[in-house]
C-alpha cells in the first residue's frame, strides 16, 4: 500500500453533491466543519455525459468564502474556460490529459493567469503520459470514477494505482500534490491517505453526512 501517510490529508467537499437551491448555506457548512478547499466539477455534456456548472458560480462561492476554490473541468476544450475561471476568483484548475492537445503550453497558461495548474487523468489512462509532465504541474487529479456523475462507487483497481503515481511523484517531483476524486468515503479514505494521497474530493460523503464536520474529520484521518 506504500508508506504510510503521517499527517492528515485535506479534504475538498464537492459542490457537485450539495443544495445548489441554498449553496450559500451548504458552503457556509462545510466551511465550519473544517474543509479545506472547495471543488467544483465542471462537465460540458460532451467530454462527459452531464452538464453541470460554470464560472458564475465559481465566482458567487468566491465571494463567499477565503478557502481555495478547486476546479476541475471535465470538458472537451479547457482553453476558453480558463481565463473566465481565473476571473471568477478560482485558485486552482486541472485540466484532463485526454482532452489537451498542448499540455505544456496550457498549464504555463493557467500559472501565468495566476492559479495552481493540475493535470487530471481518467482511471484507464496509463501512468506512461504523466512522464513528461512534472515540472509543470502543482498537483494530479486521479480520476477514481469514470467521469460524469456523482455518487458513483469507487473503482478498487485505481487504489494501486494511486500508490504507482505516489511512488512516481516521490522521485520525480514531491512538492507535486496528488489528488483522488471519485466515489471518496468513509470506507476508502484510509487507504487512500496510506496511499499517499493529500487531497480527497468528497460529495455525499461530505454533504450527505448528518454531521459534516464528523465526517470531514474521519475523512482526514483526525478521529478513529
Amino acid at each position: 500500500m506504500g508508506k504510510p501517510v503521517t499527517t492528515p490529508c485535506r479534504v475538498a467537499p464537492s459542490l457537485l453533491a450539495c443544495d445548489l437551491s441554498r449553496v450559500g448555506e451548504e458552503v457556509a457548512s462545510v466551511v465550519a466543519a473544517g474543509a479545506d478547499l472547495i471543488h467544483f466539477d465542471v462537465m460540458d455534456g460532451v467530454f462527459v455525459p452531464n452538464l453541470t456548472f460554470g464560472p458564475g458560480l465559481c465566482a458567487a462561492v468566491r465571494r463567499l468564502t477565503n478557502l481555495p476554490l478547486d476546479v476541475h473541468l471535465m470538458v472537451a476544450d479547457p482553453g476558453p474556460l480558463l481565463e473566465p475561471f481565473a476571473a471568477a476568483g478560482a485558485d486552482r484548475i486541472a485540466v484532463h490529459l485526454e482532452t489537451v492537445v498542448h499540455l505544456h503550453r496550457t498549464l504555463e497558461h493557467i500559472r501565468s493567469l495566476g492559479m495552481a495548474p493540475g493535470v487530471a487523468i481518467n482511471p484507464a489512462t496509463s501512468l506512461a503520459s504523466l512522464e513528461e509532465i512534472w515540472p509543470w504541474a502543482d498537483f494530479i487529479l486521479i480520476m477514481s470514477v469514470n467521469p460524469g456523475f456523482g455518487g458513483q462507487r469507487f473503482i478498487n483497481s485505481v487504489l494501486d494505482k494511486i500508490t504507482r503515481v505516489h511512488a512516481l511523484r516521490r522521485r520525480a517531483a514531491p512538492a507535486v500534490e496528488l489528488e483522488v476524486d471519485g466515489g471518496v468515503d468513509l470506507g476508502n479514505a484510509s487507504d487512500l491517505r496510506r496511499a499517499g494521497v493529500d487531497i480527497l474530493v468528497a460529495g455525499t460523503a461530505v454533504f450527505g453526512a448528518p454531521d459534516r464536520r464528523q465526517a470531514v474529520a474521519l475523512l482526514k484521518g483526525e478521529l478513529t
